[in-house]
Protein backbone atom coordinates (compact mmCIF):
# COMPACT_ATOMS: atom_id res chain seq x y z
CA UNK A 1 0.00 0.00 0.00
CA UNK A 2 1.24 3.08 -1.12
CA UNK A 3 2.44 5.66 2.34
CA UNK A 4 0.69 8.61 0.38
CA UNK A 5 -2.56 7.32 0.52
CA UNK A 6 -2.20 6.51 4.84
CA UNK A 7 -1.14 10.50 4.99
CA UNK A 8 -4.10 11.46 3.38
CA UNK A 9 -6.57 9.95 4.65
CA UNK A 10 -4.84 10.86 8.75
CA UNK A 11 -4.90 14.70 7.58
CA UNK A 12 -8.02 14.58 6.23
CA UNK A 13 -9.39 13.35 9.78
CA UNK A 14 -6.99 15.45 11.49
CA UNK A 15 -7.61 18.56 9.13
CA UNK A 16 -11.19 17.97 9.14
CA UNK A 17 -11.68 19.45 5.81
CA UNK A 18 -10.18 19.44 1.91
CA UNK A 19 -9.26 23.17 1.86
CA UNK A 20 -7.02 22.80 5.06
CA UNK A 21 -5.76 19.34 4.03
CA UNK A 22 -5.07 19.94 0.83
CA UNK A 23 -2.72 23.13 2.05
CA UNK A 24 -1.19 20.68 4.44
CA UNK A 25 -0.31 18.08 1.62
CA UNK A 26 0.98 20.79 -1.21
CA UNK A 27 -2.25 19.37 -3.06
CA UNK A 28 -4.78 20.99 -5.20
CA UNK A 29 -8.17 19.83 -3.85
CA UNK A 30 -8.83 18.86 -7.35
CA UNK A 31 -5.81 16.73 -6.69
CA UNK A 32 -6.82 15.64 -3.25
CA UNK A 33 -10.02 14.34 -4.02
CA UNK A 34 -9.20 12.30 -7.40
CA UNK A 35 -6.19 10.58 -4.89
CA UNK A 36 -8.72 9.60 -2.70
CA UNK A 37 -10.80 8.27 -5.22
CA UNK A 38 -8.08 5.89 -6.10
CA UNK A 39 -7.28 4.59 -2.94
CA UNK A 40 -11.30 3.60 -2.31
CA UNK A 41 -10.67 1.69 -6.07
CA UNK A 42 -8.10 0.04 -4.93
CA UNK A 43 -9.23 -1.05 -1.46
CA UNK A 44 -12.85 -1.71 -3.10
CA UNK A 45 -14.53 0.54 -0.23
CA UNK A 46 -15.35 3.94 0.64
CA UNK A 47 -13.30 5.71 3.23
CA UNK A 48 -15.31 8.14 3.77
CA UNK A 49 -19.09 9.12 4.12
CA UNK A 50 -18.63 12.75 2.01
CA UNK A 51 -21.06 15.96 2.16
CA UNK A 52 -20.32 19.64 1.40
CA UNK A 53 -18.98 20.75 5.10
CA UNK A 54 -19.26 16.97 7.38
CA UNK A 55 -16.94 13.99 6.16
CA UNK A 56 -16.69 10.91 8.16
CA UNK A 57 -15.40 8.17 8.54
CA UNK A 58 -16.88 4.80 7.16
CA UNK A 59 -16.18 1.48 9.63
CA UNK A 60 -13.40 0.56 7.38
CA UNK A 61 -12.17 4.02 7.02
CA UNK A 62 -11.94 3.66 10.57
CA UNK A 63 -9.46 0.59 10.20
CA UNK A 64 -7.35 2.60 7.66
CA UNK A 65 -7.43 5.44 9.81
CA UNK A 66 -6.09 3.23 12.73
CA UNK A 67 -3.74 2.04 10.43
CA UNK A 68 -2.64 4.61 9.31
CA UNK A 69 -1.57 6.43 12.43
CA UNK A 70 0.52 3.54 13.63
CA UNK A 71 2.32 2.95 10.25
CA UNK A 72 3.33 6.62 10.09
CA UNK A 73 4.06 6.79 13.85
CA UNK A 74 6.46 3.38 13.44
CA UNK A 75 7.97 5.28 10.59
CA UNK A 76 8.22 8.87 12.74
CA UNK A 77 9.97 6.94 15.30
CA UNK A 78 12.64 4.85 12.90
CA UNK A 79 13.53 8.40 11.22
CA UNK A 80 13.70 9.50 14.63
CA UNK A 81 15.98 6.49 15.75
CA UNK A 82 18.27 7.40 12.28
CA UNK A 83 18.85 11.25 13.09
CA UNK A 84 19.69 9.86 16.66
CA UNK A 85 22.06 7.77 15.55
CA UNK A 86 24.09 10.28 12.73
CA UNK A 87 23.77 12.69 15.50
CA UNK A 88 25.48 10.00 17.47
CA UNK A 89 28.13 9.51 15.35
CA UNK A 90 29.52 12.56 15.23
CA UNK A 91 32.26 13.90 18.30
CA UNK A 92 35.52 14.98 19.57
CA UNK A 93 37.20 12.02 20.97
CA UNK A 94 40.15 13.26 23.38
CA UNK A 95 42.31 10.22 24.23
CA UNK A 96 44.77 9.83 26.44
CA UNK A 97 46.98 6.21 27.84
CA UNK A 98 48.84 5.67 31.17
CA UNK A 99 51.01 3.68 29.38
CA UNK A 100 53.37 5.37 26.98
CA UNK A 101 54.17 2.22 25.07
CA UNK A 102 50.92 3.25 23.18
CA UNK A 103 52.04 5.87 21.53
CA UNK A 104 53.70 4.09 19.15
CA UNK A 105 51.02 2.63 17.82
CA UNK A 106 48.13 4.66 18.09
CA UNK A 107 48.87 7.35 15.51
CA UNK A 108 48.77 4.58 13.11
CA UNK A 109 45.10 3.73 13.97
CA UNK A 110 44.12 7.18 14.73
CA UNK A 111 44.68 7.98 10.93
CA UNK A 112 42.82 4.63 10.17
CA UNK A 113 39.88 5.90 11.60
CA UNK A 114 40.27 9.52 10.51
CA UNK A 115 39.61 7.47 6.88
CA UNK A 116 36.94 5.44 8.25
CA UNK A 117 35.46 7.76 10.31
CA UNK A 118 36.10 11.39 8.84
CA UNK A 119 32.94 12.47 11.47
CA UNK A 120 34.77 11.83 14.62
CA UNK A 121 38.22 13.96 15.22
CA UNK A 122 40.30 12.01 17.92
CA UNK A 123 42.81 14.10 19.55
CA UNK A 124 45.87 12.40 21.52
CA UNK A 125 46.80 14.04 24.61
CA UNK A 126 49.94 13.74 25.98
CA UNK A 127 52.51 15.29 28.63
CA UNK A 128 49.58 15.33 31.57
CA UNK A 129 51.13 14.54 35.32
CA UNK A 130 47.53 13.53 36.42
CA UNK A 131 47.12 10.00 36.37
CA UNK A 132 44.48 9.10 33.20
CA UNK A 133 41.45 8.31 35.35
CA UNK A 134 41.20 11.63 37.12
CA UNK A 135 41.45 13.55 34.04
CA UNK A 136 38.74 11.01 32.47
CA UNK A 137 36.62 11.69 35.30
CA UNK A 138 37.04 15.24 34.91
CA UNK A 139 36.40 15.76 31.05
CA UNK A 140 39.92 16.27 30.25
CA UNK A 141 39.82 13.42 28.38
CA UNK A 142 36.97 11.06 27.09
CA UNK A 143 38.69 7.70 26.70
CA UNK A 144 41.68 6.35 28.42
CA UNK A 145 44.12 3.50 28.19
CA UNK A 146 45.37 1.88 31.61
CA UNK A 147 46.89 -1.11 33.35
CA UNK A 148 44.21 -1.18 36.29
CA UNK A 149 41.12 0.31 36.62
CA UNK A 150 39.42 1.01 40.19
CA UNK A 151 36.12 0.31 40.67
CA UNK A 152 33.83 2.98 40.40
CA UNK A 153 30.02 3.48 38.34
CA UNK A 154 30.93 6.45 36.64
CA UNK A 155 33.42 4.01 34.12
CA UNK A 156 33.13 1.61 32.36
CA UNK A 157 36.14 -0.63 31.80
CA UNK A 158 36.86 -2.53 28.10
CA UNK A 159 39.56 -5.26 28.72
CA UNK A 160 41.83 -4.95 25.47
CA UNK A 161 44.69 -7.81 26.04
CA UNK A 162 47.60 -8.70 28.26
CA UNK A 163 51.03 -8.40 27.48
CA UNK A 164 54.68 -9.18 29.19
CA UNK A 165 57.48 -7.08 30.58
CA UNK A 166 61.23 -7.52 30.21
CA UNK A 167 64.11 -5.75 31.20
CA UNK A 168 66.08 -4.31 28.66
CA UNK A 169 69.80 -4.38 29.27
CA UNK A 170 73.43 -4.46 27.67
CA UNK A 171 75.00 -7.55 27.10
CA UNK A 172 77.71 -6.56 28.83
CA UNK A 173 75.60 -5.75 31.99
CA UNK A 174 76.17 -7.64 35.18
CA UNK A 175 72.71 -9.04 35.10
CA UNK A 176 73.08 -9.94 31.09
CA UNK A 177 73.70 -13.49 32.08
CA UNK A 178 70.51 -13.79 34.21
CA UNK A 179 67.44 -15.88 33.16
CA UNK A 180 64.94 -13.61 35.20
CA UNK A 181 65.63 -10.54 37.60
CA UNK A 182 63.76 -10.88 41.17
CA UNK A 183 62.77 -7.31 42.49
CA UNK A 184 66.02 -6.94 45.01
CA UNK A 185 67.99 -7.07 41.92
CA UNK A 186 67.24 -3.54 41.44
CA UNK A 187 68.76 -2.26 44.44
CA UNK A 188 71.48 -1.02 42.68
CA UNK A 189 70.72 -0.45 39.18
CA UNK A 190 69.99 3.03 37.39
CA UNK A 191 66.14 2.60 35.95
CA UNK A 192 65.58 4.61 33.25
CA UNK A 193 61.23 4.89 33.01
CA UNK A 194 59.18 7.23 31.08
CA UNK A 195 57.98 9.94 33.30
CA UNK A 196 56.81 10.33 36.61
CA UNK A 197 54.72 9.78 38.85
CA UNK A 198 55.99 6.19 40.02
CA UNK A 199 52.27 4.84 40.51
CA UNK A 200 51.88 4.90 36.61
CA UNK A 201 55.20 2.95 36.10
CA UNK A 202 54.27 -0.81 35.60
CA UNK A 203 57.54 -2.56 37.30
CA UNK A 204 57.05 -0.06 39.24
CA UNK A 205 53.84 -0.54 40.88
CA UNK A 206 53.60 -4.20 40.22
CA UNK A 207 56.98 -5.53 40.78
CA UNK A 208 59.31 -3.47 42.70
CA UNK A 209 56.90 -1.57 45.35
CA UNK A 210 54.86 -5.10 46.86
CA UNK A 211 58.88 -6.30 47.60
CA UNK A 212 59.48 -2.60 49.22
CA UNK A 213 62.46 -2.38 46.42
CA UNK A 214 63.73 1.25 45.84
CA UNK A 215 66.15 1.13 42.43
CA UNK A 216 69.74 3.22 43.61
CA UNK A 217 68.48 5.93 40.62
CA UNK A 218 65.46 6.60 38.44
CA UNK A 219 65.22 9.00 35.64
CA UNK A 220 62.65 10.11 33.43
CA UNK A 221 63.35 9.89 29.51
CA UNK A 222 60.44 10.65 27.74
CA UNK A 223 61.38 9.63 24.50
CA UNK A 224 61.93 6.16 24.23
CA UNK A 225 64.78 6.32 21.48
CA UNK A 226 67.06 8.35 24.02
CA UNK A 227 66.34 5.50 26.75
CA UNK A 228 67.39 2.68 24.59
CA UNK A 229 70.04 4.75 23.76
CA UNK A 230 71.46 4.89 27.38
CA UNK A 231 70.81 1.03 28.00
CA UNK A 232 72.77 0.42 25.07
CA UNK A 233 75.89 2.62 26.43
CA UNK A 234 75.33 0.53 29.60
CA UNK A 235 74.05 3.62 31.68
CA UNK A 236 71.02 2.07 33.31
CA UNK A 237 68.34 -0.56 32.50
CA UNK A 238 64.53 0.35 31.19
CA UNK A 239 61.49 -2.15 30.83
CA UNK A 240 59.49 -2.07 27.94
CA UNK A 241 56.97 -4.52 26.18
CA UNK A 242 58.49 -6.08 23.34
CA UNK A 243 55.47 -5.03 20.85
CA UNK A 244 56.55 -1.82 21.92
CA UNK A 245 60.11 -1.86 20.43
CA UNK A 246 58.90 -3.23 16.98
CA UNK A 247 59.40 -0.02 15.40
CA UNK A 248 62.89 0.51 16.17
CA UNK A 249 65.95 -0.75 14.76
CA UNK A 250 67.37 -2.84 17.78
CA UNK A 251 70.85 -2.93 18.43
CA UNK A 252 72.42 -6.45 18.43
CA UNK A 253 74.15 -5.09 21.98
CA UNK A 254 70.90 -5.60 24.08
CA UNK A 255 69.31 -8.32 25.79
CA UNK A 256 65.70 -8.76 26.93
CA UNK A 257 65.72 -10.52 30.07
CA UNK A 258 62.36 -11.39 32.15
CA UNK A 259 61.13 -10.04 35.38
CA UNK A 260 60.58 -12.73 38.05
CA UNK A 261 60.86 -16.69 37.07
CA UNK A 262 57.19 -16.81 35.48
CA UNK A 263 57.40 -13.39 34.13
CA UNK A 264 55.47 -9.90 34.91
CA UNK A 265 51.99 -9.90 33.11
CA UNK A 266 49.57 -7.26 32.92
CA UNK A 267 46.21 -6.40 31.07
CA UNK A 268 45.57 -3.10 29.42
CA UNK A 269 41.82 -1.61 29.59
CA UNK A 270 39.90 0.91 28.11
CA UNK A 271 38.24 2.91 30.14
CA UNK A 272 35.17 5.41 29.32
CA UNK A 273 32.59 7.37 31.14
CA UNK A 274 29.29 5.27 32.14
CA UNK A 275 27.61 8.26 31.26
CA UNK A 276 29.15 8.37 27.27
CA UNK A 277 28.38 4.71 26.73
CA UNK A 278 25.75 4.99 24.19
CA UNK A 279 27.21 7.70 22.02
CA UNK A 280 27.43 6.24 18.48
CA UNK A 281 31.04 7.64 17.96
CA UNK A 282 32.38 6.50 21.22
CA UNK A 283 31.20 2.18 20.57
CA UNK A 284 32.43 3.11 16.88
CA UNK A 285 35.54 3.79 17.94
CA UNK A 286 35.64 1.23 20.68
CA UNK A 287 34.74 -1.59 18.63
CA UNK A 288 37.65 -0.69 15.88
CA UNK A 289 40.59 -0.68 18.25
CA UNK A 290 38.96 -3.77 20.01
CA UNK A 291 39.22 -6.04 16.44
CA UNK A 292 42.35 -3.15 14.71
CA UNK A 293 45.63 -5.16 13.43
CA UNK A 294 47.09 -2.45 15.74
CA UNK A 295 45.82 -4.30 18.87
CA UNK A 296 46.60 -7.49 17.61
CA UNK A 297 49.67 -7.24 17.07
CA UNK A 298 50.24 -6.25 20.51
CA UNK A 299 48.59 -9.55 21.83
CA UNK A 300 52.03 -11.01 20.16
Amino acid sequence: MDLRYLKLVKTIVEEGNITKSADRLFLTKSALSHQLRDFEERIGTKVFVRSRNNWKLTKEGLEVYDMACRVIERIDEGLAKITKIQTGSRGTIKLGTECYSFYHGLPAFIQKMSALYPEIDIILKVGSEKPAITQLLSDELDICIVTETPISEKIITYELFDDELYVVMNIEHELADRQYLEAIDFVEQHLIIHSFPLETVSVYQHFLKPHRVEPKKITAIPMTEVALELVEANMGIACFSKWALKSFKLSESLKFVRLGKYGLRRKHYLVIRSKDKDKQYIQDFIENIREDSFQVAMKK
